[in-house]
């Protein structure tokens, strides 16, 4: 199972195995997503790590 390297809203960084909504791409909803961030445990939108921008 492939894995999505994602940061939080808060800035922490993990991976997940599923991206809701991944097949949708970024032009139809956007890059970001709801997850769960182990870190602070709440639901957080997330982005992942290599589509930011510099």
């Amino acid at each position: 199972m492939e894995r999505t390297v994602v940061r939080c809203a808060e800035g922490h960084v993990f991976s997940t195995a599923s991206f809701p909504m991944q097949h949708l791409g970024p032009g139809r909803l956007g890059p970001g997503r709801l997850l769960r961030c182990p870190r602070c445990a709440r639901l957080r939108h997330s982005v992942p790590v290599a589509s930011e921008k510099s």
